[in-house]
């Protein structure tokens, strides 16, 4: 098990180029599922979550070819036969139960292990096996698996509302509806450019779907699904914890390229308000650190709203402002598991129901961290760069899920972070 020692404090000047969403990646290849031919997808970033989920895919019967050099994939549904997604596999990532979805679209059966993934708070899938059984899918559970299947040859189409809106359950019933029979239509939809990828992609394999990007989408089921190249979009998620990371240290300028603006939501006019120099340019970011962090709270929203996958990485810069400030989430109100972390750095932050209490103008001192997940790993690391003396940031197998190359890009623009094999 590696663990990061990171010496501080160290400001971040020169260019990292931002990967390939992992948070699109995933449904992509499950939508590779449901094609009749292979598909090629392009910009696949080198993540954990990426080999797993290509290994559950395989076990299904399906190819998949994966070039890391080009970051092309290339998957070949054309073998399935075993439509299963076993608990091992699937327990180290919830985006593995997309595989319900894909293998109803494609076969009309499909038995798949609840989901595991991050550590944090209840995340229930019970919005994705009611919005199936609303389009028609008959739905049981057994011994901690789901086991779907369509009666007759597709799935007849029907009307689902979520409450709340969800990014997984909207992926899970896009993928399952575009082959139906006839007509599915779900409200309350997901807005998030993942799921707006997706439908693209879904729409040029020859899917029918109206309302990508709105709060309703609806989907007229067809008769297949061809196979194509496509190209996966810029991380937006890297693309704001790099932002922010930024602009932690007043000497700190960087550019990001390879980059997506238009996706990054109200971030970008929150990011605004810390008073950084931010400056757009096709798909290069420019981030100028200021002297002073001014101390903006913020409340994590659905789509376009601020995302809960970067308020750790907010909070975390929100101790280095010049005053206080809070941040809430209302999408995981218990995802605040850093925060005992941060303290042991020297942060003043203190959590009260779903609200981070912050005392900015922290002076952080090095000390040995517990990564918890994904997000809350990546702002240990922000923050003990911002410490004085040395950091260990431990269990950094988290942040392999999600951070292609995290450490090497932030060494190239001038961090000082080690990996190094703990002793077992």
């Amino acid at each position: 098990m590696d663990k990061f020692t990171i010496e501080g404090i160290t400001p971040l000047k020169g260019e990292i180029e931002i990967s390939g969403s992992k948070n699109a990646a995933l449904p992509l290849m499950a939508a590779a599922l449901v094609a009749d031919k292979p598909v090629t997808l392009k910009n696949i970033p080198k993540l954990n979550d990426i080999y797993t989920f290509s290994n559950v895919m395989r076990v299904t019967g399906a190819r998949v070819d994966f070039d890391e050099d080009s970051r092309s994939m290339v998957i070949d549904p054309t073998n399935i036969s075993y439509l299963e997604a076993p608990y091992e596999l699937v327990r180290k990532m919830r985006a593995s139960f997309y595989m319900t979805g894909a293998l109803l679209g494609r076969a009309g059966r499909a038995k798949v292990s609840l989901p595991g993934g991050c550590a944090w708070g209840p995340r229930p899938v019970n919005l994705h096996i009611e919005g199936l059984k609303a389009f028609g899918a008959h739905i049981d559970m057994e011994a901690g698996y789901v086991n779907a299947a369509i009666p007759g040859d597709r799935l007849p189409g029907g009307h689902f509302e979520l409450s709340p809106s969800s990014v997984g359950a909207t992926i899970n019933l896009l993928l399952a509806a575009c082959k139906a029979a006839g007509t599915c239509i779900i409200s309350n939809a997901a807005m998030e450019p993942d799921v707006v990828q997706l439908c693209d992609m879904l729409t040029k394999m020859g899917a029918q779907i109206e309302g990508a990007g709105t709060s309703k989408i609806t989907v007229h089921g067809v008769d297949s699904l061809k196979g194509i190249e496509y190209y996966n979009a810029p991380d937006r998620i890297e693309t704001g914890t790099f932002m922010i990371a930024g602009l932690m240290h007043p000497d700190s300028e960087l550019t990001l390229t390879n980059c997506a603006p238009e996706d990054l939501g109200v971030f970008r006019d929150v990011i605004a308000e810390t008073g950084g120099a931010i400056a757009y340019d096709n798909d290069k970011i420019h981030i100028k650190a200021p002297d002073i962090i001014r101390p903006v709270s913020i409340k994590t929203e659905i789509y376009p709203g601020f995302p809960t996958d970067l308020q750790a990485q907010w909070a975390t810069m929100m101790t280095l402002a010049g005053g206080d400030s809070t941040v809430t989430d209302t999408i995981y109100p218990d995802r605040f598991s850093y925060v005992p972390e941060l303290a042991r750095l020297g942060a003043d932050i203190s959590v009260k129901n779903n609200t981070a209490y912050i005392k900015g103008k922290a002076k952080l001192v090095g000390a040995s961290v517990m990564s918890t997940d994904l997000r809350a790993s990546v702002s240990l690391v922000m923050a003990a760069m911002n410490s004085r003396g040395t950091s260990d940031v431990l269990r950094v197998y988290h942040l392999d899920r999600g951070y292609e190359d995290l450490e090497n890009k932030l060494n190239n623009v001038g961090a000082s972070v080690k990996r190094v094999a703990e002793q077992a």
